[in-house]
């Protein structure tokens, strides 16, 4: 297990010999996301990292349950020296507070509605050799089970003929995820397991090449369950556990009622950045 040092937070070789200078902000971001695992003693668990390609385009293709998976995403990609490019919704980009953060990191905005636009510019980036991140389940998932994935990514990888490296995330749904309140607590374990490269084959069809992805983030994911080394609490605490392994999420045929308003922006919530707010302000008024 890996806890963030303050040694780590101020290393000059973080980034490797040779950072890009364009990548100040992001680096600074990493930075401060250090000190935040540092304080409250997140314990991770990252495996296969040596999956990153160090030169070249790739896409990551991970699982989705809180709003803090792009973090630990991220940090597994450290050790390879590479900084992820996320696709997010536009709407973070044009918000006042995260915004300015998303475009100085070079981040992707996706509009659902010009997604040829999003498409376009992934894959040029992916060309570039930069490596781009994406939850191709399109919203976290209720059920803490991989739901059925866009087709996007697979796509992306054909057009740019770069490799996927598919990823699972476990832990941070205890931290922060939709439908419960933020719960930062100290000690929480977080597992991130990255998959052997899945190479896109001359012709493939976008659909299989989708299941072959969608196989292998299920397989990953079942590991980082698996071998998740802490357990509920009480039950109470079983809402962050699947329904398979005996926990209160709901099961994925209920989850889908749940999900769907949220994949087509129509259920009433408060984005991220809203709800810290809201708790702050709960805070100060006790």
């Amino acid at each position: 297990m890996y806890t963030a040092s303050w040694g780590d937070v101020v290393r000059r070789d973080l980034f490797g010999p040779r950072p890009d200078p364009r990548d100040r902000p992001y680096r600074f971001v990493i930075r401060l996301a250090l000190v935040v695992f540092r304080l409250f003693r997140f314990r991770f668990d990252v495996r296969g990292a040596e999956h990153v390609p160090t030169t070249g385009g790739a896409v990551v293709c991970s699982n989705h349950v809180s709003y803090l998976d792009f973090t630990f995403l991220g940090l597994a990609a450290l050790p390879q020296h590479r900084l992820v490019r996320f696709m997010a919704k536009a709407s973070v980009f044009q918000h006042r507070f995260s915004g300015p953060f998303m475009r100085a990191m070079h981040h992707l905005p996706v509009d659902r509605k010009a997604g040829a636009a999003a498409f376009d510019l992934a894959v040029r980036a992916l060309k570039d050799g930069e490596v781009v991140g994406v939850f191709p389940e399109a919203t976290i998932s209720s059920s803490f089970r991989v739901k059925e994935l866009k087709a996007g990514a697979a796509r992306m990888a054909l057009d740019a003929g770069v490799p996927v490296i598919p990823a699972a995330v476990w832990g941070g749904q205890r931290l922060f995820t939709k439908h419960h309140p933020i719960e930062i607590r100290r000690g929480v374990a977080v597992t991130v397991v990255l998959g052997d490269p899945i190479r896109p084959e001359p012709g493939e069809d976008p659909r299989r090449l989708l299941q072959r992805i969608r196989t292998a983030m299920e397989e990953l994911l079942d590991e980082a369950q698996r071998t998740y080394p802490q357990s509920p609490a009480d039950p109470e605490d079983l809402w962050w556990q699947p329904a398979h392994l005996g926990g209160t999420a709901p099961t994925p045929e209920e989850a889908v009622r749940l999900d769907h308003s949220d994949v087509r922006g129509t259920r009433g919530k408060a984005g991220p950045v809203a709800t810290v707010r809201r708790l702050l302000r709960r805070r100060r008024s006790r």
